[in-house]
């Protein structure tokens, strides 16, 4: 027992030395200067974690890519049919799939990676400003929001803009470097979120404007991430595999690529495609459509060579007040019976962030 506590009570004192830096693993990264970098223990997976790795196989597949082109022809119009199939049968066969033609321009798409670069390229002393776990502050930077809680600490930084409690952001509150892109990214995402939640209310067998009237695009996370080039990314992990604590994920990323979705029990590639973004399923969505639509596994890997990044934007629908969510009336009377008890948001999230990032869905604490 003693063992224990001390190995425990070595980790704690190596976690807070890394953490009172607010260098991030960037930090780690410019402490180098240009050298080898060394990769501290904390970040090392445990060798059973490792093990089971080595009991899955990959996967050619692909996610599906969904081309938007048309979708805003009249509900009931064969070209947005096909559409809706498409986003019907990605969200219960893969939880995962790529948009294209999605009306927001590339310019838009490469200035908010471009921000992201720059932010997190800044001197680590223009950065330290905005380092915190503070719950309540909106924008903040830091490594890994359960730091302190998982069994190996993620290569990866993150500059986290949250607006669960406040739909309205204050655009001074962002870093300057990225302010206007992330602002303007932000105002581009409305049309799609609207669009998104339309094709996936039709595709539940609701009208267009079912899910919109539940506010599930309301209360958004912005995160985005900042993968530094790992020397040893076949210890380490850029993100653990997980589900989203969202009703949908649209996600931006980069050429580098790293970003995987567990299929069938293989590991899938999400391919990067220039100009697509990435929807993915997240447990609150598959709750209220009573287990129709599947939030799966995912991971990001590291990259020996490149640095990675992506942008993350989550929609959790209402936590500020005590707005009930559960499995739609209309779903139930078509299907199964019902699967999963009434909750809010606010209590779903609680859990979720009470605990590491893993594998371990938090659907299981509304399960029937």
């Amino acid at each position: 027992m003693d063992i224990l506590n001390d190995s425990k009570n070595d980790r704690l004192t190596q976690l807070k030395a890394f953490d009172d830096t607010k260098s991030g693993v960037k930090g780690l990264i410019d402490a180098a200067a240009g050298g080898p970098v060394d990769v501290p223990e904390i970040f090392i997976r445990p060798p059973d974690e490792l093990a089971e790795d080595l009991e899955l196989t990959r996967t050619s597949l692909r996610v599906p890519a969904i081309d938007l082109n048309g979708v805003d022809d009249m509900v009931g119009s064969s070209r947005r049919e096909k559409i809706v199939e498409e986003v019907r049968h990605a969200s219960e066969k893969w939880g995962f799939f790529q948009v294209v033609n999605h009306g927001i321009p590339m310019k838009v798409l490469e200035e908010m990676m471009k921000g992201v670069r720059e932010f997190n390229e800044l001197d680590v002393e223009m950065k330290k400003g905005y380092y915190s776990r503070d719950p309540d502050r909106m924008v903040k930077f830091n490594t890994n929001y359960d730091f302190y809680m998982s069994t190996a600490a993620n290569w990866r930084d993150s500059l986290l803009v949250d607006m669960t409690s406040s739909y309205d952001l204050n655009p001074q509150d962002l870093p300057s470097v990225c302010r206007d892109s992330t602002v303007d990214y932000l105002n581009n995402l409305k049309n799609l979120v609207d669009t998104l939640f339309k094709l996936l209310s039709e595709a539940l067998g609701l009208e267009p404007d079912h899910l919109k009237r539940l506010e599930c695009e309301k209360g958004r996370t912005l995160a985005c991430h900042y993968y530094p080039a790992c020397p040893n990314p076949d210890q380490t992990l850029g993100i653990n595999k997980h589900t989203d604590a969202s009703f949908i994920t649209i996600l931006l990323q980069d050429e580098v690529g790293g970003l995987e979705v567990l299929h069938r029990n293989q590991w899938a590639d999400v391919e990067y495609i220039p100009g697509a973004l990435v929807v993915n399923i997240g447990d609150l969505l598959q709750i209220v459509s009573n287990d129709q639509f599947k939030s799966v596994i995912h991971r990001a890997t590291g990259n020996a060579t490149q640095t990675r990044m992506s942008v993350a934007c989550f929609f959790h629908g209402v936590s500020s007040t005590p707005k009930i969510y559960g499995p739609i009336e209309e779903v139930v009377m078509r299907g199964s019976p019902r699967v999963f008890r009434e909750f809010t948001v606010k209590d779903y999230m609680m859990k979720f962030y009470s605990r590491g990032l893993d594998e371990k869905s938090g659907l299981n604490h509304v399960r029937i």
